[in-house]
């Protein structure tokens, strides 16, 4: 099967509605957000769930989590170790060549495989493996307002239940209201190195448009959090006819005029400006 052909490159809006996009550990949990008060997601936790999406499609991902395996393996190194038994890491040209062909997510982002021996007279083994597909982190257009409410149990975690503890009691936070944007892109050069085709690259657009599904907690209720639009844009070359950068910024997401308080995706602009030979392709979300 051939490598990805043609560069790509991709956008996507993302609409939030009481959810947390992404919550920040060093925050207590709160919706992550720049200094100018922008909110952001990771390229990380896109990433993870463009990876559960995938797996749900029937692929093979070498980076599970734990609350959504699908196999018995406890961490990457057994996962590694389990199926791609026998092959030895010091021939690293055939240990990358399977890595690639077994799992979709390692021939798209990379991989790094660093194990220690665990043996002081001998190093660890450290293989790295750079993958075609690149994601930015998702911001969004507009200052987003973040509500946190406190929450309560109706009962103890943990007590002879005579009284309430400490942990009966919590925060909750939320975005009101956001429309966030990220892109990506494919290189070919690089999918040459890893095996990664052009069927690799519409099994991502696919599962791109349900980013959000399946995907709902008590931070990211059922339909708090979709995909608007995806912006596909794939070039007639290699190296592609225009810079990523120039394609990401044809795509124009602004609010429109006099709307002070957005509250809607009706609130904003969308414009994708024109490049000569270059139309994406525009697809709804779902």
């Amino acid at each position: 099967m051939e490598t990805l052909k043609n560069k790509i490159d991709f956008a996507v809006i993302v609409t939030v509605k009481n959810a947390n996009p992404n919550g920040d550990p060093l925050s207590g949990n709160r919706p992550r957000i720049t200094y100018d008060g922008l909110g952001e997601i990771s390229d990380v936790c896109i990433k993870r769930k463009i990876r559960n999406r995938l797996m749900e499609a029937g692929y093979s991902v070498f980076v599970q989590s734990d609350d959504n395996r699908v196999d018995d393996y406890r961490s990457l190194r057994a996962r590694a170790e389990g199926e791609l038994k026998g092959i030895d890491m010091k021939d690293e040209t055939k240990y990358r060549e399977e890595a690639c062909k077994k799992w979709i997510d390692v021939r798209a982002f990379g991989q790094v495989f660093a194990y220690s021996s665990g043996k002081d007279d001998e190093k660890g083994v450290s293989i790295g493996i750079r993958g075609p597909v690149s994601i930015h982190p998702a911001f969004s257009v507009c200052p987003v307002s973040v509500s946190s409410i406190q929450i309560t149990k109706s009962v103890s975690g943990e007590g002879d239940g005579t009284k309430k503890a400490s942990d009966t009691m919590g925060m909750k936070h939320r975005v009101d209201h956001g429309v966030y944007v990220f892109s990506g892109s494919m290189n070919p050069q690089l999918a040459e190195k890893t095996g990664f085709t052009d069927e690799d690259a519409e099994a991502i657009k696919k599962v791109i448009v349900s980013l959000f599904e399946n995907d709902s907690s008590s931070a990211r209720p059922e339909g708090s959090m979709e995909v608007y639009k995806v912006f596909w844009w794939k070039h007639n070359c290699k190296n592609g006819q225009y810079s990523s950068a120039k394609v990401h910024q044809s795509l124009k997401v602004s609010l429109k005029d006099g709307v002070t308080d957005p509250k809607d995706i009706s609130d904003y602009n969308i414009v994708v400006q024109h490049l000569e030979g270059l139309e994406p392709e525009i697809i709804e979300g779902r």
